[in-house]
């Protein structure tokens, strides 16, 4: 029998546990470098190199999202089921948005595309609540 990668189990190790769990509690959208730093002092021999691969793995399982919204460096989620996102144009902020899918936007996509449109993600810019009462108060 040939087992292909899509198909085989991974052994959940202690030190992809953990980044898991750190992802799961945070509400932010860090980055490696940030999980990277939360992860190390448990695991002294732990490298950067480790959360990146131990970071695709459970991306590939479903278990976390990758974000990528064009800079440098991408974003990680716990959160793995699809939802919105907001950025804000002045901290660089990212936040969830807490509301359903808009299912209609595959349909109205397919439409007029004539593609088979199966998912989407949809990010919103503009200004986090702290960047607004900053700028009132000036």
């Amino acid at each position: 029998m040939v087992i292909t990668i899509s198909e085989k189990v991974l052994r959940r190790t202690r030190q992809r546990q953990r980044i898991l769990e750190v992802l799961r509690a945070t509400k932010g959208h860090p980055t490696a470098d940030w999980i990277y730093s939360q992860v190390k002092p448990e695991f002294p021999r732990l490298s950067l190199g480790t959360i990146y691969r131990n970071l695709k793995l459970l991306k590939e399982q479903g278990e976390i999202l990758e974000l990528d919204f064009g800079s440098t460096f991408s974003r990680f989620d716990g959160r793995s089921e699809n939802h919105y996102h907001f950025i804000c144009r002045k901290c660089g902020e990212v936040f969830d948005v807490d509301m359903p899918l808009d299912n209609n936007l595959n349909k109205k996509a397919t439409k007029t595309t004539g593609f088979d449109i199966e998912d989407h993600r949809l990010v919103f810019y503009g200004l986090c609540k702290g960047c607004l009462k900053i700028r009132e108060r000036r």
